[in-house]
């Protein structure tokens, strides 16, 4: 049985939102070159969202930003909805 590329493709978006996120906390606290906050927003949009949101609450990273803390919820809640409507229109045939 071959895995579904689908959950290959959400595993490594996933664990690549949370990585970046880590080393962007990690950066900040030395001092070193950090990661533009669109980047944040471009992994969110293909699928990172969830791991990102939930790393930023562990590491408290980016907590106090407004854009993250509202925008990242919003992002999870549609690819919510977009999974519940492929997934259920799979069965509908036209």
């Amino acid at each position: 049985m071959t895995p579904d590329p689908f959950i290959i493709y959400a595993a490594l978006i996933s664990i690549i939102s949370a990585a970046l996120t880590v080393y962007d906390k990690t950066a900040a606290r030395s001092g070193k070159r950090r990661i533009p906050e669109s980047v944040f927003i471009l992994l969110a949009v293909m699928g990172g969202g969830t791991a990102e949101y939930l790393t930023m609450l562990i590491m408290r990273h980016k907590t106090k930003h407004l854009k993250f803390m509202f925008l990242l919820p919003i992002i999870i809640l549609i690819h919510i909805l977009l999974l519940i409507f492929a997934y259920s229109s799979e069965n509908i045939t036209f």
